[in-house]
């Protein structure tokens, strides 16, 4: 599943040699300060909603941040207030992370996302529910967890439907495997949530094999298998949408030893 919208009345573009959001994401904020490495996620920049390039250039400098790899963030500063703050790597058009915001205050999200109509989307919504406990990354969630937030500092790690790269020679391109468990373990503390959903069956198993066997981790369902959808998670139109059509949706809750 993919989480997408038509937009309606789209932005007007830049003028040449113009910056598309001046005060907003950058396309490429990491630059050439990292190699080049194999991208779990293809950048999309499509068509922005005049609502959703509003967003980006109000609320950018309040609660947006570029994954430049160049600082440590500080979570306590980031996040006044909450008692927690777990890490999203992808939130689609964001409906589903801004739900989980107003359902738990006090915890912080930092909401990771290369689609710009679904950043500005999330801003508008964090905006208009009042939700302060939102904040919202553009970039490689890899350099993020590399060079930018110290050990210990996560209560959790949510992926939400990541896109599967169902073609067998891309499968090496999906986000779930031990090199990236391995990366995200520094910086969960322990006995973080890793939680993770697909309806890709097959992905699904994969998951299921490189969580069960990596050794930062354990499955917190006894029988060793997936787990029923915590109330937490919302189920949003289009998972709802690929259930009516038959679509199998598995969840993985694992905890950082």
């Amino acid at each position: 599943m993919s989480e997408s919208e038509t937009p309606q009345n789209p932005a007007p573009p830049a003028r040449p040699n113009e910056p598309r959001f001046p005060d907003g994401p950058r396309p490429d904020p990491a630059g050439s300060h990292f190699e080049r490495r194999i991208r779990s996620f293809q950048p999309r920049r499509s068509r922005v909603t005049t609502s959703q390039a509003d967003a980006l250039q109000r609320l950018w400098p309040k609660w947006g941040l570029d994954i430049d790899g160049q600082r440590v963030l500080d979570l306590a500063e980031m996040f006044p207030g909450v008692d927690r703050v777990v890490l999203e790597i992808g939130f689609g058009m964001g409906e589903a992370t801004a739900q989980m915001a107003a359902d738990d205050p006090s915890t912080g999200i930092l909401a990771v996302d290369v689609h710009t109509p679904g950043q500005g989307n999330l801003l508008g919504l964090a905006e208009r529910g009042g939700m302060t406990n939102v904040r919202v990354a553009n970039g490689d969630a890899i350099i993020l967890l590399r060079a930018m937030l110290p050990d210990a500092c996560l209560d959790g790690l949510r992926v939400y439907f990541p896109d599967p790269w169902p073609k067998k020679r891309h499968n090496k391109r999906r986000l779930i495997q031990p090199e990236f468990l391995s990366q995200v373990a520094g910086p969960l503390k322990p006995g973080a949530l890793v939680h993770c959903a697909t309806d890709w069956e097959e992905y699904a198993e994969q998951m299921l094999e490189v969580l069960t066997a990596h050794p930062d981790y354990e499955n917190t369902r006894p029988d060793g298998g997936y787990a029923p959808r915590p109330a937490f998670r919302p189920l949003t139109r289009f998972e709802g949408q690929g259930l009516d059509k038959g679509h199998v949706v598995h969840d993985l809750l694992f905890r950082r030893r």
